[in-house]
């Protein structure tokens, strides 16, 4: 059984920063892509950002130069900074990871608020 436990979401103003983590925990051989998804309300879910085992990075326009993804391999942990926070970036973020066990499956974090005030 795998799980990925997120941290770090909370309130903060416009133009504020944020920083979440994403650890997958659990028997499994490797994590390849992961990433950050996030779902307004009333909204689908979107994607935030991914970044692959190789280091491939890929981010939502809306996000570009503001967000930067990264990942401890050693620790299987996706991070998100966030920077110059916007209302319209107040979601739940969710964490995804591609998770090697005998095949290749992807599992979701439980989801952590992200509120920025204006």
């Amino acid at each position: 059984q795998v799980q990925l436990v997120e941290s770090g979401g909370g309130l903060v103003q416009a133009g504020g920063s944020l920083r979440l983590s994403c650890a997958a925990a659990g028997t499994f051989f490797r994590a390849g892509t992961m990433g950050w998804y996030r779902q307004a309300p009333g909204k689908q879910r979107e994607l935030v950002a991914t970044l692959t085992s190789g280091g491939s990075t890929n981010y939502a326009d809306s996000v570009k130069g503001r967000f930067t993804i990264s990942r401890d391999n050693g620790k299987n942990t996706v991070y998100l900074q966030m920077n110059s926070l916007k209302p319209e970036d107040t979601a739940v973020y969710y964490c995804n990871a591609e998770i090697l066990y005998r095949t290749y499956t992807h599992y979701w974090g439980q989801g952590t608020q992200v509120t920025v005030s204006s």
